[in-house]
């Protein structure tokens, strides 16, 4: 019996990565360096988990840091799309202001990735993803003096 482990590169997630790095003003995440991928068939039990390239593979490969955001589809894919937002949000609570191919623990010196830090976030940008989608207000008319 085998349990191959299949990973797809996920343009989805990738947008949405994208859009929440903007709205949120994570500028020191260069979302560039950063490649998000659907795992199938992992027995692991994660929604979603982050990979650095460690500090020796950017030596020996001569590249700047990078991240890949895995999510996995049995799990991930079932949540609604907040969830899934909140997720994607922890994953890149985990890249430290450096962006230096390291992770943040959960716990560290610079605050805790933990429920309450994440629905900050999640907030701000669910406030963001309403006011791009409410109708933009037509500008007062201006009365013509004489």
């Amino acid at each position: 019996m085998s349990f191959a482990i299949d990973w797809q590169v996920a343009p989805d997630v990738q947008g949405r990565i994208v859009a929440i790095i903007e709205a949120l003003g994570l500028a020191h995440i260069d979302p560039a360096r950063i490649v998000c991928v659907r795992s199938t068939g992992s027995k692991a039990r994660f929604l979603a988990r982050i990979w650095p390239l460690a500090r020796v593979w950017q030596l020996a490969l001569g590249v700047e840091p990078h991240y890949v955001i895995e999510v996995k589809h049995e799990r991930f894919d079932k949540l609604g799309r907040e969830d899934q937002d909140e997720v994607l949000i922890h994953e890149l609570m985990h890249i430290p202001r450096t962006f230096s191919g390291a992770v943040l623990p959960h716990r560290h010196n610079g605050g805790n990735i933990d429920d309450r830090s994440v629905a900050v976030l999640a907030q701000r940008w669910r406030r963001h993803q309403r006011e791009q989608a409410a109708p933009p207000r037509p500008e007062p008319s201006k009365a013509h003096s004489a």
